[in-house]
């Protein structure tokens, strides 16, 4: 099973996933590109951006990309 699959099957189970999983649990570091593709293909993904404070006091966002509706 290749990278793409990986992410797919963990939207399907878990309903989202974001960079973070996708590099710890898949090695995948271009996760982007696979919700592009996704999308493409009529997969249903929202991105929901997450404010978070870093620990140095810093506010930064990152994507959480939320599988919605009937898919493949």
């Amino acid at each position: 099973m290749n990278k793409s699959q990986l992410v797919k099957e963990h939207l399907l189970e878990h309903g989202s996933i974001t960079s973070w999983d996708a590099i710890n649990l898949y090695g995948e570091t271009r996760l982007s590109d696979v919700i592009l593709k996704l999308r493409q293909k009529g997969w249903d993904i929202r991105t929901i951006m997450v404010e978070f404070t870093d620990r140095y006091g810093n506010t930064s966002k990152y994507a959480n990309y939320v599988l919605k509706g009937d898919n493949e």
